[in-house]
């Protein structure tokens, strides 16, 4: 890995079984980039972003967040390098008992020995930062799809990760909740200079954020094109990703 890359995968191999989803892809993703993968349904993207986060192990190739080769390193390095990047998964998987608060906290109790003052005033900045001051106190039930989203972010932000990984931010939202959505992603990564890898198949939001993107192919399990999303409508050589970013059947 350079000095400019925040993470990344190197022949990267991951089966099920006998079924083969991934095949052999490489890519990195630079610091501070607003990097997006996607691809049809079953093309293997969340299981790409489950790879690059540690929840599973690939059959052969090697995952790097930041310097740190997960998939060689030691458990204490492994746990260092976790510390370094945050996930919003995607139905927010807020915990339904706990406050807003309560949630966004739960990371910040976990990994630091912090007062309760201390937690209680970041969980305060979190929240600012997300625009979801004074719904602190409620529980996730009680609040919107779009606010729950916000409160994924807040939770994932809890850390000061460097790395954040999205899964389908703007599924299941409203067009102009989902755009709300995408201006908050763009002001973490120009504010805070958060790198942000984005799971998603959302056109509209791919290009409000996306400064590269990757397109995972489901027939050959690998990468069929890489580049920022109007070469990729205006330049494309395949003849799915020229349906994909021109909205043709």
């Amino acid at each position: 890995m350079t000095d400019n890359r925040a993470a990344g995968v190197s022949n990267l191999t991951v089966r099920y079984g006998d079924t083969l989803i991934l095949d052999d892809i490489s890519f990195s993703v630079d610091r501070h980039e607003i990097f997006v993968i996607l691809g049809g349904s079953g093309s293997g993207k969340s299981t790409l972003l489950r790879q690059m986060i540690g929840l599973e192990r690939p059959v052969s190739g090697e995952v790097f967040i930041d310097d740190i080769n997960i998939t060689r390193c030691p458990e204490s390095q492994f746990s260092e390098a976790l510390k370094k990047i945050g996930v919003l998964f995607q139905g927010s998987a807020l915990i339904s008992s706990m406050t807003v608060s309560q949630n966004i906290a739960l990371p910040i109790i976990e990994f630091t020995d912090f007062s309760k003052k201390s937690i209680d005033r970041i969980v305060r900045v979190k929240l600012s930062l997300v625009g979801l001051e004074g719904y602190g106190h409620y529980l996730p039930s009680e609040i919107s799809g779009g606010m729950k989203k916000r409160a994924g972010l807040a939770r994932a932000l809890a850390l000061n990760p460097e790395i954040l990984y999205l899964d389908e931010p703007s599924a299941g939202l409203d067009p102009v909740t989902a755009a709300e959505i995408d201006r908050l992603i763009l002001d973490i990564n120009r504010q805070l200079g958060t790198t942000i890898i984005i799971v998603t198949h959302e056109l509209a939001s791919i290009f409000a954020v996306a400064q590269r993107v990757i397109m995972l192919d489901k027939s050959t399990k690998k990468i069929i094109a890489e580049g920022t999303p109007e070469k990729l409508q205006t330049e494309c050589d395949h003849p799915y990703v020229c349906k994909f970013f021109n909205r043709q059947t």
